[in-house]
């Protein structure tokens, strides 16, 4: 265990940190939710403690509560493009403690396969897949979790593959004495083992922190996250906020400090967190500024959902907008198979 705690210490202290920012690196689908309560609150919510589809994005939530969890998650996203997941965690022994793995996928679907000079040859399919295992470590006497996960990844684009290798880190505040939790998580640490084309491409790697707070009076938990804590400038024009003068000059989106700091948060909310049922909302800055129109209200970057709790089923939905022309339904479904819990 030494081992374990050394190795997560050099890595999250030692590494260096490259910026990066999406759409700019190999397999982003691992920066994308796929369970419904995660994307409803923002889709990038790091200090979900009681869900089995949390491990992925912090592995050190996985607790022995996740034990014997099953969750099947499925979303029909944009374009056609279908994302699913399956999770599940297992207590090994008391003394050892909780794994959790998951599967993650992304089919792109059917593509027309065209030659250079546009000759229609047939067609071809695109994917994405993730297999990962994680771990988590209360260190002794403390109320300080720290966890990890390595995920074997593998990209599949017509007769061209690729595959790598990465790993989450991430500590944890956590008491349940206390209202708040905080964590610090460093994703998508890893290489590619294959390139499509010979060459090397980074992964989506990304450094968030996290927290949670549930007001005392009220059924109601906040959740916040800043992310893309490892590059300060992550802001991109939106071309739709170009404008041109009488002359034809056109002007780019001036974003400012501001502008850009607030791409950094998402936040989320979820009401009566601990009844059968219950609400929840998330607001991500960075969709809602990259995604407006000019004099359009779209409601990109806002994301709704639900959850129903029966005996040991729960049902989870969520809604997400991502422009005025598209959005997304996300439906998940956790299974307690515990035989003695109800």
């Amino acid at each position: 265990m030494k081992l374990f705690i050394s190795f997560f210490f050099f890595v999250f202290f030692s590494f260096n940190l490259k910026a990066q920012i999406g759409g700019e690196n190999v397999y982003e689908f691992l920066n994308l939710a796929t369970s419904s309560r995660q994307v409803a609150l923002g889709g990038e919510v790091l200090t979900l403690l009681d869900d089995v589809n949390q491990p992925i994005w912090n592995p050190s939530t996985i607790n022995s509560n996740l034990d014997n969890q099953l969750s099947v998650n499925y979303s029909s996203y944009l374009a056609g493009i279908n994302i699913g997941s399956v999770s599940y965690a297992r207590e090994i022994s008391k003394r050892f403690g909780t794994i959790q793995s998951n599967i993650s996928y992304l089919n792109y679907g059917t593509f027309i396969e065209a030659d250079e000079q546009g000759n229609e040859t047939g067609t071809f399919n695109a994917s994405d897949i993730a297999v990962s295992i994680g771990y988590s470590y209360n260190i002794p006497y403390t109320n300080f979790f720290l966890g990890a996960n390595i995920k074997f990844i593998n990209s599949n684009i017509s007769n061209f593959s690729s595959f790598g290798i990465a790993s989450d880190f991430g500590i944890l505040y956590y008491s349940a004495y206390k209202p708040f939790s905080v964590t610090l998580v460093v994703r998508n640490l890893g290489t590619q083992i294959k390139s499509f084309n010979g060459q090397n491409e980074r992964l989506p790697f990304s450094v968030a922190l996290g927290g949670s707070y549930q007001l005392e009076y009220v059924p109601l938990k906040w959740y916040g996250t800043i992310t893309n804590l490892q590059q300060w400038n992550i802001s991109v024009e939106n071309p739709s906020n170009q404008t041109t003068d009488l002359e034809g000059n056109v002007t780019n989106e001036n974003i400012g400090f501001l502008d850009n700091a607030l791409r950094h948060f998402v936040i989320g909310a979820e009401l009566f967190p601990e009844s059968l049922i219950n609400l929840r909302v998330g607001y991500n800055f960075r969709r809602a500024a990259e995604l407006k129109l000019q004099n359009v209200r779209t409601f990109s970057g806002i994301s709704i959902g639900f959850g129903i709790k029966m005996n040991r089923f729960k049902f989870n939905y969520a809604y997400s907008k991502y422009h005025s022309a598209a959005n997304a339904s996300t439906f998940s479904l956790e299974i307690d198979l515990n035989s003695d819990r109800r």
